[in-house]
């Protein structure tokens, strides 16, 4: 079907390229001039034809299934048949042709043209640029706009000026007439309104597509200025140039609408067509008012004297205007920087990204987080642009940019924008996730404070509670025996004071779970020092300088704990006669081994032990490694030396 349709398309181009030949050798033959080109519509049907047919061809070949493309081919090769016919009346009529030939060709040339420009034409523009009506309501105007070239075409009235008149001619055909010149309006008319209905519902890829036909349609009407106010310029010739416009514009919406940014364009376009009919307007009132106090002469001379004065900076601020709806605040910018820098002093950045885009007008924008999190407004549509944001030298992530439908890159004024504001960003996003640290820290001490209050619970729950209700019962005990019975009395003293000695030991057992005193009392080196001394007949040294940084009491007593479990292990589980515990420091760390010479064995099974050592360095914000080496057993640690927030 496919194949089909792009022969189809071949043999209706060909068709046109043929009428075309037979129109311009016909006229050579008849000998036509300018005048008889323009009187007998040759010129104006050929500039038609061969504007609308290639375009058609070249939507019809691409994508067959369109309806566009056959549209334009048709608005083509309509007023082609009639181009081709017109030298045929112009000869027939000098050679006295038979009635009946110049009428049936007087037909042809009369019914032929009107089909594309009254049927093709609008109806192309109602279905641009998706190819089908906006909705089924709107099928009706389709119909409407038939109705209107059938009757268009077929009510034409003599024509004696050709030597014969049309077959279709009929008593009522002033009726037909008048009624296709009112019905043509409307129907131009409702086609633009569905232009504008379907820009306003569209998305942004049919947006940019209507707005290739706007700036043709634009530039069609800045070409045409001149004869709105009848000045000499050849407003034929003009009008015939710019219709070419409308089928390029819409071949290239609907083949290449990426083909570069159109609001670059249609923004120049407004502002010299603005530009252009303020300076007419401007120079004929001029010449209008200074004719009635000066002559002829002199009043044009004046006119042109004051427009000339007033064209720059008129043409400065109606750009700036258009340049602003279009593109936003980016050749200002303090105003941008501005209007994007209010919402930075807030949490949520994402309200930043939706002013940053409508100042600019941009599709898409996003911030990157060196964490991966990610902060999105609008969708990409085509080409991202990355701008890195840094601060005090260290990367806090990226700002991504969607580029405008059409440019290959930002331009210069978006990038000056952006480098502007890529040091806010830095320094916002650099504290979006200093907050987030603290939001954690916070949430991390809270659970410990609520995990230590738990566990002193079970403590003194389980061990000290039980300890200190026997003892309250044997001291009930010895004051009752006291009386009666001295020696049992004296038997539960001494029982009461075990006790409670167990409740001495049981509260030293909580203290130190808490802080070591040794810690307090000798400092670190010290604390694993003594604890080497007190653990068993394996052989423990510590390697350590003289003396170490400050460190935070939180990652003190990670270390020692973590130090303390692992010469425990070597002492309980290992067959090692020897360790080592070494300290060393750097500028932000504090890095911990103990190493063994116990024979190597297989992978250390994780056990309450392990899991504590790596839960304590992961609590400070550090690292633990543990496992069997070639050489005996080595845990490693490394522990910030302050705890970040």
């Amino acid at each position: 079907m496919a194949r089909g349709r792009v022969t189809l398309a071949d043999g209706a181009f060909f068709v046109s390229v043929l009428l075309a030949g037979v129109a311009v050798g016909g006229g050579l033959v008849v000998r036509l001039n300018g005048d008889d080109a323009v009187a007998s519509y040759l010129l104006s049907n050929l500039v038609i034809g061969l504007s609308a047919a290639p375009c058609g061809y070249l939507v019809a070949r691409a994508k067959p299934e369109h309806p566009i493309g056959w549209l334009f081919l048709g608005l083509g090769i309509a007023p082609l048949v009639s181009a081709a016919i017109a030298p045929l009346v112009i000869g027939g009529q000098d050679a006295g042709w038979p009635e009946p030939v110049m009428r049936a060709i007087v037909t042809v040339f009369s019914f032929a043209w009107g089909w594309g420009v009254f049927f093709c034409l609008p109806l192309a523009l109602q279905l641009f640029p998706t190819g089908s009506p906006l909705s089924p309501r709107w099928r009706a105007l389709g119909w409407l706009t038939f109705a209107t070239a059938l009757i268009g075409t077929t009510s034409t009235g003599p024509t004696p000026e050709y030597g014969a008149s049309s077959y279709l001619v009929s008593p009522w055909w002033e009726w037909g007439e008048a009624a296709a010149g009112l019905l043509a309006p409307i129907v131009v008319f409702l086609s633009l309104a569905a232009l504008a209905v379907r820009y306003k519902r569209g998305d942004e890829t049919v947006r940019q597509q209507l707005q290739w036909l706007l700036a043709a349609v634009v530039l069609a009407l800045v070409i045409n200025v001149p004869s709105w106010f009848s000045l000499p310029t050849g407003r034929e010739i003009l009008l015939l140039l710019s219709f070419a416009l409308i089928p390029t514009a819409v071949t290239i919406a609907v083949l290449r609408y990426r083909l570069f940014d159109v609001r670059l364009a249609l923004s120049r376009v407004l502002v010299y067509g603005t530009l252009t009919g303020i300076v007419v307007l401007a120079y004929s009132a001029i010449v209008a008012v200074l004719n009635l106090v000066l002559t002829a002469a002199g009043a044009p001379i004046l006119a042109a004297l004051a427009v000339a004065l007033g064209f720059n900076p008129l043409r400065l601020r109606v750009q700036r205007r258009v340049e602003q709806a279009l593109y936003g605040a980016r050749r200002d910018p303090v105003q941008a920087v501005s209007a994007v820098g209010q919402h930075l002093a807030g949490e949520d950045l994402s309200t930043m990204l939706d002013a940053l885009r409508e100042a600019l007008r941009l599709p898409y924008a996003s911030l990157v987080g060196t964490d991966g999190q990610r902060l999105t407004s609008g969708q990409p549509d085509g080409e991202v642009q990355r701008l890195a944001l840094l601060h005090a030298g260290e990367s806090q992530g990226s700002l991504e940019i969607g580029v405008r439908r059409g440019e290959r890159q930002l331009s210069h004024a978006d990038q000056t924008i952006l480098d502007l504001l890529s040091g806010p960003l830095a320094v916002a996003l650099h504290a979006t996730r200093l907050s987030r640290q603290l939001r954690a820290s916070r949430d991390h001490v809270l659970t410990a404070a609520a995990e230590e209050r738990n566990r002193l619970h079970r403590e003194l729950h389980d061990s000290l509670g039980p300890t200190l209700t026997g003892a309250a019962l044997k001291a009930d005990g010895t004051a009752l025996a006291a009386r009666t019975n001295p020696q049992k009395a004296e038997q539960l003293a001494t029982q009461l004071a075990d006790q409670l000695r167990e409740a001495i030991d049981d509260v030293r057992q909580l203290v130190y779970g808490l802080r070591p005193p040794a810690l307090d009392q000798l400092g670190l080196i010290g604390a694993l020092r003594r604890q080497c001394d007190e653990l068993g007949p394996v052989s423990l040294k510590v390697h350590a300088p003289d003396s170490l940084p400050e460190l935070s009491p939180d990652v003190e007593v990670a270390a020692y704990r973590i130090a303390s479990e692992a010469l425990t292990n070597v002492v309980r589980h290992s067959t090692a006669r020897s360790a080592v515990v070494s300290l060393a420091t750097d500028t932000r760390s504090l890095s911990l081994t103990v190493a063994d010479d116990g024979n190597p064995v297989a992978a250390w099974r994780p056990g309450v032990g392990l899991r504590s050592m790596h839960t304590r360095a992961a609590e400070v914000g550090g690292s633990c490694d543990a496992g069997p080496t070639p050489h005996g057993g080595l845990v490693t640690a490394v522990l910030p030396l302050g705890v970040e927030p």
